[in-house]
């Protein structure tokens, strides 16, 4: 059969869905932000990504069932939609309640889009790309994830309200419906293939799948973890004044990026049960450095090196279950996109260590979820 050519017109605004997917990392500036104007304990303020992430485990199988029925890009359209109701509201109605409901918009947007997203731009892209456009989507959605910071501080700066980030991440939102609604994109339909919760749930029950599935959970944790808690570390314990601190997020997002780009090259080389094993390794040892070594100097340059050995894992994880599994994609898909919900669990945990201890006891939650990770590269290298 005839490989089909990359069409770039169609292929554009579907990339521009993981910029949009990317917004849901503006809950590292509120935890900041929130937690400063309201005066907020760390669990408290640790309920904003909880808000956010808690609706992947809920919602993305059942939008993995309706998807099936309507459509990918009218369902990556829909979540486009939420997600900037979900930008404006707190732009609009800045209290604590209407921050936590927003956020929950903001989760439910996001939960529909990656659920969307991931799919639609296999549909675009030629077979033999499928990998390499993943990698390089997850580049692009580091992209939007790093300037989140830098935008906040110029609008404080600039006009005295960091919330006006709401309201342009809002916009691009609702643009980004309308680029893709006018784009004509045909979508590839499973034949004979019926996904159903039982289905997907039926398949926990297979050991391999479970872990994997747990890992999806614990990378989310730590993303999501540090991001909301990297600014409060970088403060407390390197005493680092609060504007720079919180540019720290888009240093570690500088790090996922060039991650991700060195990701898809590196990958062509080695195999992905190996870079699991030694991203995760290496990733520890940044970690127990980033709490050993007190110079702020260093802290900059852990925090980026944090960024690159988490950068590939989520992608790495989701490609060796399909791989061992390939007839079962789909219902991977949504046990993997509900596992996401550890972004919700994760930093709610490092919160109410934080306030038992310090920051810095709530970063060996992040330690451990490493180690995890770890021993799922070891185990699968066996496998």
């Amino acid at each position: 059969m005839e490989e089909k050519k990359l069409n770039i017109p169609k292929l554009m605004p579907v990339l521009m869905a993981f910029i949009v997917m990317s917004f849901v990392d503006l809950v590292g500036i509120g935890v900041d932000k929130v937690k400063s104007d309201m005066s907020l304990s760390n669990t408290l303020a640790q309920l904003i990504p909880s808000a956010a992430f808690l609706w992947f485990l809920l919602l993305s199988v059942p939008v993995g069932i309706i998807q099936a029925r309507i459509g990918k890009r009218l369902m990556l359209n829909i979540g486009m939609l939420v997600t900037a109701a979900g930008l404006l509201v707190p732009f609009f109605i800045y209290s604590f309640s209407m921050v936590l409901f927003g956020f929950a918009l903001l989760g439910i947007g996001n939960t529909i889009v990656q659920v969307s997203a991931n799919p639609l731009i296999i549909d675009v892209v030629p077979s033999n790309r499928t990998s390499s456009f993943l990698s390089f989507s997850q580049f692009i959605k580091a992209i939007g994830s790093m300037i989140g910071a830098p935008l906040a501080g110029f609008f404080a700066l600039k006009f005295g309200d960091w919330k006006l980030l709401f309201l342009v991440f809002g916009i691009v939102s609702i643009l980004s419906v309308l680029w893709l609604g006018m784009t004509k994109v045909d979508e590839r339909k499973p034949e004979n293939i019926k996904v159903t919760f039982g289905s997907a749930f039926s398949l926990l029950g297979n050991g391999f799948i479970l872990l994997m599935v747990l890992a999806i959970f614990v990378v989310v944790g730590i993303d999501v973890g540090f991001n909301s808690n990297s600014g409060q570390l970088l403060m407390r314990h390197f005493g680092i004044e609060q504007t720079a601190a919180e540019s720290g997020r888009s240093v570690y997002f500088f790090g996922r990026m060039l991650g991700t780009f060195a990701g898809a090259i590196l990958l062509t080389k080695i195999s992905s049960r190996k870079f699991l094993m030694g991203t995760s390794f290496f990733g520890i040892l940044a970690f127990i450095a980033i709490l050993a070594i007190p110079s702020a100097a260093a802290a900059w340059v852990l925090v980026f090196l944090i960024g690159m050995f988490v950068a590939n894992i989520w992608p790495l994880v989701f490609s060796i279950a399909v791989e061992k599994y390939p007839d079962r994609s789909n219902e991977i898909s949504g046990l993997m996109m509900s596992a996401i919900c550890g972004g919700a669990v994760i930093p709610l945990v490092m919160g109410w260590v934080s306030d038992l201890s310090s920051v810095t006891a709530g970063i060996w939650v992040l330690i451990a979820c490493m180690l995890y990770l770890f021993g799922v590269g070891v185990y699968s290298l066996k496998r």
